[in-house]
């Protein structure tokens, strides 16, 4: 497999953490509230604006992906690229040919520029992106989401054949009560660019690791082993469950991406930094679970760290941290000390 890989998610954080400094990097965005106040003149104007500035950010941001070390060049892009991309009052102005072609030819040199210095690039739709459901227009909303993504994606040169570059747009499986066979059914919705594309991770509430594992054989999983933490309340997977196979298959020959986090600092103040957390200890010590689901702002238990370490001999990681970059750095940090010691 190609070398191991972990980034950020969607935003960077200046280490002074100053505004001024975090502007240019990062994603503006504009209501449709907003834009229904103005003629359409105006609206045009300002959404043009805003998707000059989200062209240039999404520039800078893999121009600072690129200068990081090999194992840091991995990055997710925020949704917000093209606000209002799919909503019916703004797809006027996103026909327009002088936006279309700022948009194309922005975002096909991202892509080259990412795929020069070996980033490879993903995205994560929000959670009501979903393409199985029992509610008609949930799935039909989904599906316009997604290719949305998808179209972002064909856009910087990755429309061509499965996961180039091991790009890939990620979703949760959606209601549990369509089961596995609402995804396939799902999946037969989009376009094939949108299917080479489609990767789905287990989450705490619907579908679970060993829930999404029927469907294997047509998406490729990614694990999140904080999800999986909550959801089985208090299991740590290994690189060595037999279920890491099927994930591994599931990618079809391409590096598989998985997503770390960590409950927050302040919930679990004074914990033992080299100890897992225990999960049912925690709960019956009164945290709720619906707390533990939250995302700390660093990466600050180094057992969680090791085990992120001993399961990049198969997978990449995108670090869901709060202080993105910051907590993606220093869990590089921590790894390639671990490797300096296990060497």
């Amino acid at each position: 497999m190609s070398d191991p890989r972990l980034g950020f998610c969607c935003k960077f954080v200046p280490m002074d953490g100053k505004a001024e400094a975090a502007r240019p990097m990062n994603m503006s965005t504009v209501t449709l509230a907003y834009l229904g106040r103005l003629d359409p003149k105006a609206a045009y104007d300002k959404i043009a604006s805003v998707v000059a500035h989200n062209l240039d950010a999404v520039t800078r941001q893999i121009v600072h992906v690129a200068s990081r070390p090999k194992l840091e060049r991995l990055h997710r892009l925020s949704s917000d690229l093209l606000p209002g991309y799919t909503h019916s009052s703004c797809q006027q102005y996103y026909q327009d040919h002088d936006l279309r072609e700022l948009i194309e030819s922005k975002l096909a040199a991202a892509g080259h520029l990412a795929r020069e210095h070996g980033v490879r690039l993903s995205m994560h739709p929000g959670q009501f992106c979903v393409i199985a459901s029992a509610s008609s227009s949930a799935v039909a909303n989904g599906v316009a989401e997604f290719e949305y993504h998808a179209d972002v994606m064909r856009y910087m040169g990755y429309g061509d054949g499965w996961h180039p570059y091991g790009a890939h747009i990620n979703i949760h499986g959606g209601a549990k009560a369509v089961g596995a066979e609402g995804i396939r059914e799902g999946l037969k919705r989009l376009s094939e660019t949108a299917r080479n594309l489609i990767t789905i991770e287990n989450d705490e509430v619907s579908f679970g690791l060993d829930d999404l594992l029927p469907v294997a054989d047509v998406v490729p999983l990614v694990l999140d082993l904080h999800h999986h933490w909550i959801k089985s309340e208090g299991e740590y997977v290994e690189p060595d469950d037999p279920r890491i196979e099927t994930i591994i298959k599931s990618w079809r020959g391409v590096r598989p991406l998985s997503h770390i986090s960590v409950s927050r600092e302040d919930l679990l103040s004074g914990h033992d930094i080299f100890t897992l957390p225990d999960y049912r200890m925690l709960v019956q010590a009164g945290i709720r679970p619906r707390e533990l689901r939250g995302h700390s702002d660093l990466m600050w238990n180094s057992a969680i760290n090791d085990l992120v370490a001993r399961h990049l001999a198969w997978t990449d990681f995108e670090v869901e941290a709060k202080l993105k970059n910051i907590a993606s750095e220093g869990l590089a940090r921590h790894v390639e000390r671990s490797a300096i010691l296990t060497g």
